[in-house]
């Protein structure tokens, strides 16, 4: 199957959130199984292309935007540790900025850098020669993509049988943009544009809306989201978008590179361990806690339990919940805490507040380091993740694999990937809470550390939790199997 993929985000080459991680694992996985794999990708300014070994090339793209056509050189590479192709789209006026969406509110034209990416994604398809089977868009970023293959690019042979499947990582984020800035530049004339029509929403374009309306198959990140999005205010307006295309909305649970997340093979860490040799678990965590941290040989004997946090701090991920509740914990329980992360200043600056303050318990770094991620995760006792919503989450996985105990809220996917542990039976491997409160999420830390290095129950947690398996295979294979209703639904569309 040839499967072209167009995406904001591809790690380790440009990444904000599990976006990256989670397209990076399906097309590593896609290839290992003998498909070929394009993925279209920005030239940000801040890929190194150098050290991941892109070329420039002397092929270059015309793109059509409204009446006039806009160009863009490719560049080609390989995903690391893969034999995916990547061709990354070199464009000055559009991509040659700091990171990727811009501030907090994003680039004032995000809608037109996101529409020249869906639009080129068919342009590199013709100028490489690659005939896609399946056209693989990510959140709203390339829904465009898909009423671009319906009514712009399904009369040309080579895109004649593709089709086209969109997923959903955040539903929260949808390019809601002005219809006289957008329209003209797709190439769709205003009477398209009326109350109930695919392009109207509220009086503007909603370019996830379009592409859910136009996709042949659509995937969310888990099976727990997939119903919140439908059922319930986290559709963001979208639930009834969805629901008229019910019966083709699947959720599929984002999976784990593995390669890249084994505490027994992980490069990041000085003491490689695995479910055979847990006390090396306790080995990382002495010595981030005596690197990082600069604690004392008395301090570290001590062995107070560890909760980790590797999280962008939006009210997302529940950081108000841990604004109203860490200091007690630490004050009163006397655990060690440990973040890495960065996002709204406020939350920044409490977790200054508790560092400076609480400066042999809390250990707090802004901003993202690959390899603190990694050590983090490794050295922890116990993985918060209190979030108000999650479509999937992908922390909590790879926390599993590494015995750090996830301590999360009952959402999305961490519903669906964090089983209660029930000392009657010494099954489940996590903590959960319901209720989105202060209250709830300390009782829920209060009886997980009831259980810290109690026996038998600290060992069976960790054993269950390393035993789990979310590999990206799995998630991989769930894929084609979408996809290849998608083919059925064009194959039936054309007869």
């Amino acid at each position: 199957m040839n499967i072209l993929v167009g995406v904001a985000e591809l790690a380790p080459l440009a990444k904000v959130g599990g976006l990256a991680d989670a397209v990076a694992a399906l097309a590593r996985q896609w290839s290992t199984m003998g498909h070929r794999v394009l993925v279209v990708l920005p030239k940000y300014r801040a890929i190194d292309v150098g050290a991941h070994g892109f070329q420039p090339t002397d092929r270059v793209v015309e793109v059509p935007m409204g009446w006039w056509r806009e160009y863009a050189r490719l560049w080609m590479g390989t995903l690391p540790q893969s034999t995916v192709r990547v061709c990354l789209l070199e464009n000055a006026d559009y991509y040659e900025r700091e990171g990727i969406y811009g501030t907090a509110e994003g680039y004032a034209d995000n809608d037109r850098r996101f529409l020249f990416l869906s639009r080129a994604l068919f342009e590199v398809a013709s100028v490489l020669e690659f005939s896609p089977d399946i056209v693989h868009a990510h959140d709203y970023h390339t829904a465009l993509a898909m009423p671009l293959l319906k009514l712009f690019y399904r009369w040309q042979p080579r895109f004649y049988k593709t089709a086209g499947v969109l997923t959903i990582h955040n539903i929260a984020f949808q390019g809601v943009t002005e219809p006289a800035r957008l329209l003209p530049l797709l190439g769709i004339p205003w009477e398209e544009f009326y109350p109930g029509s695919p392009w109207e929403y509220f009086g503007a374009v909603n370019m996830l809306k379009v592409g859910i309306l136009y996709a042949d198959k659509i995937a969310t990140v888990s099976p727990t989201y997939a119903w919140e999005i439908r059922s319930t205010p986290l559709g963001e307006g979208l639930q009834g978008v969805l629901n008229v295309r019910g019966e083709d909305v699947v959720g599929i649970l984002n999976g784990v590179d593995y390669t890249e997340w084994d505490p027994a093979h992980d490069r990041y860490l000085p003491v490689p361990y695995s479910v055979q040799f847990l006390p090396g678990k306790q080995l990382n965590k002495r010595r981030l806690l005596s690197e990082w941290a600069g604690l004392s040989e008395p301090e570290l004997h001590r062995n107070a339990p560890l909760l980790g946090m590797v999280t962008r701090l939006t009210e997302q991920k529940g950081i108000d919940l841990v604004c109203h509740t860490l200091e007690r914990l630490v004050a009163e329980l006397g655990i060690c805490f440990a973040l890495l992360g960065s996002g709204a200043s406020r939350y920044e600056d409490f977790f200054r507040y508790l560092a400076s303050r609480y400066s042999r318990q809390v250990f707090v770094q802004f901003g993202y380091n690959e390899a603190l991620a990694h050590k983090i995760i490794a050295a922890a006792d116990y993985l918060l993740m209190p979030s108000r919503y999650e479509p999937c989450g992908l922390t909590q996985l790879y926390a599993l694999r590494y015995g750090t105990i996830p301590i999360v809220r009952a959402v999305g996917g961490l519903r669906d990937t964090v089983r209660q542990y029930d000392p009657m039976t010494g099954e489940g491997w996590g903590f959960l809470f319901e209720d989105y409160t202060p209250e709830a999420l300390r009782g829920a830390v209060e009886y997980a550390l009831s259980f810290y290095n109690v026996q038998p129950h600290w060992e069976q947690l960790r054993r269950n939790a390393m035993a789990c398996d979310f590999s990206a295979r799995r998630s991989a294979e769930q894929y084609l199997q979408l996809f290849e209703w998608a083919l059925e639904r064009v194959r039936a569309q054309r007869a």
